[in-house]
Formats: C-alpha cells, sequence, structure tokens
C-alpha cells in the first residue's frame, strides 16, 4: 500500500515525518499532487500497489490520471483537508490525520453477497395525462413509457397519440426495480386502446361529461348515449361492459401524482415521486435501465430471533423501525414464511399446533441497508454485513490506537454518512478555511474528533459505541440529517439513553454519546459549536478484544471491560482489591425504551411454575430444573423481549431493565420453586402441590370431572391409564353395542 499526502498549496500544516512514523511507511510530502506534481502520482499509479491518496477534491482527476499510466490497483481516497488540515487548530490534526490514514490503508473486507435488479426499461407514469406526457418526451427513448391517467389535467392529452394510456381505479402497486405489479380495475365505457381520439364523442355529449383524457365522468352523464352511436365504427364506447381487473408489471414507475404511492420514508427502488422540477432525480431514475447489483446488506438467523414463540409475539423492534416496509412478520409453513392471512389452516397442518410461530421475512430487494435493523436488534438475529461488525470494529481499533499512539487524546468518534453527511462536514472545513481571518468564524472540524463515514448513520448500535469507549474513545457522536428517517431518531435515541445509562452508572462522567441533527448548511454553526463538547471520561486502561460476529458476545466483552475499569468499584472489586467500605454498586437501573439487558420480576403468590415461560424463551434465560419443581433464571441470557411476560397465562412476570453487576449475572438463579404434589396413588411427584391444587379448584364444579374423574386428577399420568381401565363403574368402548 502506498500512501500519497499533499498539504494543497501549503494551505494544511502536515507533518511528514510524524505520519511516516505513525503508518510504519516513508511519506513524501506534496503541495501540488493534483498539478505540477501529477507526474509523481503517475509513477506511484504505474507501480501496481495500492494507493491510498489523501485529497478528495480531485478525485476525478486522479481517476482519469490512473487510468492513463494502466494502474490495475484500486484507490482510495481520504478526506484529510476539510476534516482537518483547514481548521483552528489545524497544528494539533497531526494524530487525526495519521488515524484517518491508517484506517485507509486497511484492507478491502470480503466481499458480500449482492442482490441483483433486471430492468428494461418498460415504465409506467401515473398522472394527469397532459403532465405524463409531457414527462414521457422528456425521457425520450431511455425508457419504453406506459401511461395511466389520472384525468386530462389542465392541456388534456395530444392528439397524437404517442403512448399506450391505461385508465381506470388503481387497486395496488407494489414491487421493486424490475418487478413492479400494477393491478386496476377497467371500470370507464371508453377502451382507451380502441380509442382513436377522434373526438367525436366529445362534441356529441351534451353534458360534456367527456374530457381530453377520453373518459366519460359518469357522475355527469345523463345516459343520452349519444357517444356510443358515433363511436359505432371504432366500438370503443361500451357502457354494459362488466368492470374487470386486470395486472401489468413494469421495471420503473414515476409518480406524477400529489399523493405517493408508496408513504414509507425510503420508497423502493425504481420509484419516483417526481413533482416537475428535480431534474436531476428525473435523470437519475431514467437511467435505471440494465442490470444492477447492490449489496445484501443483512445477515438473518431465525434460531436467534426473540420475534415470537407459540404464537405470542415479543420483540417487533425491527418491523417497526423498517423505513422500507422490507421486514415483514408471518406465520412459518412448509415452503417458508407466509403472510398472516389465508395460511393459518395450512400452517398448523404443516407444523403442528404446538410449532405454529412467527417468523421474520426481510426482502432483500426493498430493502435500503440502513442497518437500523441490526442496530435495535437485542439478540443479533438480524446482524448488518456492509461492513460487517468485525470489519467495521477493525476500523475503529485502528483509528483509535493510532489516534492515541500518536499522541492524540479524548478522541470523539463522529459517524456520518457518506452523502450528506460527508458533504456538510466538507461545508464546514471550507468555512473555517475561508473565515480564519475573523474572530468569530466557523472553527471547523476539531482535531480531536474523528470522521467515520457510514453507509448508513444508523447501522451501528450501544455494543459498538460501547466498544469504541472502551478502546479509548471519550465521544461517540452521530450526525444525522434529513436523510435519515424520523424512527431512526427515536431508535438511536433510546439505544444512547441506555449506553449513557450504563457508563454513568459506573461512575464515568460526562456525555459519551449524542445525536446531532443537521438540516443544512445553515445548521453549520450550531454543528460547530456541537463539535467542541468537554470530553467525557474514558476507562483508565484501553480494552483489546476484537468486534465480534455475534452482537451479544461483543456486548458482553464491553461491559466485561468498562465494569472492570469502573471509577466505582463494584461489590466484588471492592472485595477483591480489599478496598474499605464505601460506595457498591451492585445494579444500574436502565431505560425501559431500547434496552437489550435486564432481569425479570416474579410474583410467586401468582406464579404456578407452569414452565410456560420456559418455553417461550428464545434466548435459553429461563429453564426448569429436572430434578425439583423449580424456574431457572440467567441475567446475561435476557434480551427483554417480553415474550414470557405475554406467555404467563398467570400474568406473573415482569421485565426489569436492567445492568447487574453482580457474578451471579452469568450463573443460574432460582426464581421460584414449590414444593412438589405426589401421585395419591403411587405417591411419585408429577406436578407442583400449587398447579395441582389450582386446576381441581377451577374444574371442580365441572359435570366431566364429578366423582372419580375428579381424583384421577390428582394422580400421575400412569396411575390415571390404570385406574381409567380398572375401575368397575366406567364405560369402557368395548361395551357399546352397534
Amino acid at each position: 500500500m502506498t500512501t500519497l499526502i499533499c498539504d494543497c498549496n501549503q494551505t494544511m500544516p502536515l507533518d511528514a515525518r510524524s505520519l511516516s512514523a505513525s503508518l510504519n511507511q516513508p511519506l513524501t510530502l506534496h503541495s501540488s499532487l493534483c498539478r505540477r506534481q501529477a507526474a509523481e502520482f503517475l509513477q506511484a499509479a504505474a507501480g501496481g500497489d495500492e494507493l491510498v491518496v489523501a485529497c478528495t477534491q480531485e478525485q476525478r482527476l486522479f481517476g482519469e490520471l490512473a487510468e492513463q499510466a494502466g494502474a490495475s490497483a484500486p484507490i482510495k481516497f481520504v478526506n484529510i483537508r476539510e476534516t482537518g488540515g483547514w481548521s483552528r487548530d489545524a497544528a494539533q490534526a497531526s494524530p487525526k490525520i495519521a488515524a484517518l490514514l491508517a484506517a485507509a490503508n486497511l484492507p478491502e473486507p470480503d466481499p458480500v453477497a449482492t442482490v441483483t435488479y433486471q430492468s428494461a426499461g418498460r415504465a409506467l407514469l401515473i398522472g394527469a395525462l397532459d403532465a405524463a406526457e409531457r414527462a414521457a418526451e422528456l425521457l425520450g427513448d431511455a425508457v419504453d413509457a406506459t401511461l395511466f391517467t389520472q384525468g386530462p389535467g389542465d392541456a388534456g392529452a395530444g392528439q397524437e397519440r404517442r403512448y399506450p394510456v391505461l385508465g381506470g381505479q388503481i387497486q395496488s402497486l407494489t414491487g421493486w426495480l424490475g418487478a413492479f405489479e400494477l393491478s386496476w380495475q377497467q371500470t370507464n365505457p371508453i377502451d382507451l386502446d380502441l380509442c382513436t381520439r377522434c373526438n367525436a364523442c366529445l362534441g356529441a355529449c351534451p353534458q360534456d361529461a367527456i374530457g381530453l383524457d377520453y373518459q366519460i365522468d359518469l357522475k355527469a352523464c345523463d345516459d343520452h348515449r349519444a357517444c356510443v352511436k358515433v363511436c359505432q365504427v371504432a366500438g370503443a364506447i361500451d357502457f354494459n361492459r362488466t368492470p374487470q381487473t386486470q395486472s401489468e408489471t413494469f421495471d420503473l414507475v414515476l409518480d406524477l401524482r400529489a399523493s405517493p404511492a408508496f408513504t414509507q420514508h425510503a420508497k423502493p427502488q425504481g420509484y419516483l415521486h417526481w413533482g416537475g422540477r428535480d431534474l436531476g432525480a428525473l435523470l437519475q431514475w431514467r437511467d435505471l435501465v440494465g442490470e444492477f447489483e447492490k449489496p445484501k446488506f443483512f445477515a438473518y438467523q431465525q434460531k436467534l430471533c426473540a420475534h415470537s414463540r407459540n404464537e405470542q409475539v415479543g420483540c417487533s423492534a425491527c418491523i417497526e423501525v423498517c423505513s422500507a416496509n422490507a421486514i415483514s412478520s408471518g406465520l412459518a409453513t412448509a415452503d417458508g414464511v407466509g403472510p398472516l392471512r389465508g395460511q393459518r389452516a395450512h400452517a398448523v397442518a404443516s407444523l403442528g399446533a404446538n410449532d405454529l410461530r412467527q417468523q421474520i421475512k426481510v426482502n432483500p430487494n426493498l430493502c435500503v441497508g440502513c442497518g437500523t435493523c441490526s442496530t435495535v436488534c437485542p439478540t443479533g438475529a438480524i446482524a448488518y454485513a456492509y461492513p460487517r461488525a468485525a470489519d467495521q470494529g477493525v476500523k475503529l481499533k485502528t483509528l483509535l490506537a493510532t489516534y492515541q499512539r500518536s499522541g492524540g487524546k479524548d478522541a470523539a468518534l463522529l459517524l456520518h454518512s457518506q452523502g450528506q453527511g460527508a458533504a456538510l462536514l466538507g461545508d464546514l472545513g471550507r468555512a473555517a478555511q475561508l473565515e480564519k481571518r475573523q474572530k468569530d468564524g466557523t472553527h471547523g472540524v476539531p482535531a480531536r474528533v474523528l470522521p467515520v463515514p457510514l453507509w448508513h448513520t444508523s447501522s451501528t448500535g450501544l455494543e459498538l459505541w460501547l466498544t469504541a469507549v472502551a478502546y479509548g474513545a471519550s465521544n461517540v457522536w452521530v450526525l444525522l440529517t434529513d436523510e435519515e428517517a424520523p424512527q431512526y431518531a427515536v431508535a438511536l435515541g433510546e439505544q444512547m439513553a441506555v449506553a449513557q445509562a450504563i457508563l454513568n452508572g459506573l461512575g464515568y462522567a460526562g456525555e459519551h454519546f449524542r445525536l446531532l441533527q443537521v438540516r443544512d448548511a445553515r445548521d453549520l454553526a450550531a454543528l460547530d459549536l456541537a463539535l467542541r463538547t468537554v470530553p467525557a471520561q474514558t476507562p483508565a486502561r484501553r480494552a483489546s478484544f476484537a468486534v465480534q460476529a455475534d452482537k451479544r458476545t461483543t456486548l458482553e466483552l464491553a461491559l466485561e471491560h468498562l465494569i472492570a475499569q469502573a471509577p466505582i468499584p463494584t461489590l466484588t472489586q471492592r472485595r477483591e482489591r480489599a478496598l474499605p467500605d464505601g460506595t457498591e454498586l451492585a445494579v444500574i437501573a436502565l431505560p425501559g425504551m431500547g434496552s437489550p439487558l435486564g432481569a425479570l420480576a416474579i410474583n410467586k403468590d401468582a406464579c404456578t411454575l407452569c414452565l410456560s415461560c420456559v418455553g417461550a424463551c428464545p434466548a435459553s434465560a429461563l429453564a426448569d430444573n429436572p430434578a425439583a419443581p423449580q424456574l431457572r433464571f440467567i441475567e446475561k441470557n435476557c434480551v427483554q423481549c417480553g415474550l414470557c411476560v405475554t406467555t404467563c397465562p398467570e400474568q406473573a412476570l415482569r421485565l426489569l431493565p436492567q445492568l447487574s453487576l453482580s457474578p451471579q449475572r452469568k450463573e443460574s438463579v432460582v426464581l421460584n420453586e414449590m414444593q412438589p404434589y405426589a401421585c395419591v396413588r403411587c405417591g411419585k411427584p408429577f406436578g407442583t402441590l400449587k398447579g395441582i391444587e389450582a386446576m381441581l379448584d377451577k374444574l371442580a364444579g365441572h359435570s366431566m370431572f364429578q366423582g372419580g374423574a375428579l381424583q384421577r386428577l390428582k394422580m400421575c399420568g400412569d396411575c390415571r391409564v390404570i385406574d381409567l381401565y380398572s375401575a368397575d363403574n366406567e364405560i369402557k368402548i368395548t361395551d357399546i353395542k352397534s
């Protein structure tokens, strides 16, 4: 890997010697790499090594030069100018610049699975007919346009019919790029396929009930049928035609109506709700013809999912937060996951009543890669795959380790999107350069702030944030723009509240996590002020563990390190260190929303120890004891999904969001135990005293359980069968005569 740095006409104070030492590779300082020193870039590009170029300003030019040089290796570009060099404290930014360059020098992660789209350019334009025809003219021959009329508009249709036109009542529009399906009902007497636009019907209609969209307003029509007479040759008008439901598939959809067909924040790829002004968006949309690939952003493990057990729904966090409607819940069937409607009988027949359950289904074609589902998932059943958690962990560790090794202090990670987020930081750096002589001008990105570009800002959660603090980060900030759906800010805020409660509960002072919501460049002053926040407290010793693929494992590693380095010692640590009595930290209460950690409170008076909660628990946090009537619990495994609470027939359980610092958190403890009930015939225990007594009390008055039948409920399974066949007063099936 070869790294090229440039101080951009000596506007940045770069120290090539210290940067070389930090990266452990020789660096040459350039001042005009894109102009007078371009020959040195060409030489490096022709060398065959992978290149890291510390400039994004001239990224396009460097790409063209590399192509001329016949470069075969890829080039990475990293912005050190606006994010570090053009700042009021640029002289102290060398550790940050070293960290950014070190992260860029990391090898590319392994490729992920992809999702493929096939688009032949068959486009559906929905709107008033005059507007739809104008839009079709703008698109030219780039797509094969079909119009769906929503009325004539101000001008009506042109007399030259250049595009197929559909009409009627739209029933549904579903799908994505290359696979949109339109269903509509043709209810109008005029068949647009047969209509020649001769305008004879318009002249013949005495009520002017026919518009220039060549559809009849049935509310204004008085049944004169003059239009039918003048259209006898073409035969396009038939008032007796039975309404027909039709469907057709399209590759692209351009929606010109005031209200979009898709109301979710993240619209399907290939769909554009266009108001007629943003020509750039229209040009991008019309280029969606051909074969396209995108990463499959998620990996799903159903066995870890806490969504449903035994027809009881627990965690639905991923469904609720998805802005693309890409995640749904369905009944598990023999063929996969079916919709909730119309599948119940089939699912019961396929699986058996005891196995009936709902499962999460993620549609990769609709997924836009925000990763918020993986952020809010308490178990890690949905994991973000672009990049993978382990790759993201290596990047964070490299950034922070290089920064600290180079003399940097109080590092703050600023997580931002690669689109608007990166653009706003660029604006902030340029504003600082332009206003550097003004006393109250913009300061730019501070030296301790390390920008981390992400595909999407909501793709990281508290396990990575806490890991970053364990690695030595004083702050973790997430920059939000109008790119993000409103529910993302809510979900991230809940996660941050939990993470902050953990750190403050352990005694780490300050505000470690914050959401920075910025709309555009007008908010740069507020952003500039927010980035100068006082650093928060970090662990005395930095962690060395690696981020794991499993979310819960990473979270536990981070917690173990943060607890071990906690400023307020736990009771166990106080004993181990022989410290005098004082503050004893045993439990940290956590916010109720978004917490993946916690315990269970049980009402022992209500609990009958039926153990239905054990069968419902997806995380093995609850278990029975084969040797005794006991309900056991491991707090470390609990994900607070609530399935046990909704399953409990006695409503005896309640979630307790908390972090226990006792060693028993990782051990199995008894939540409840009862005296066993002994069979009245053989003496073998087969249930709990409380459970059998409750059953006897409820069934004592039932007509089916009178006399010996009620007595059999006090027997074990074997003795019931013996008593049933040995009783003289029982009618047996062999006694029944035909």
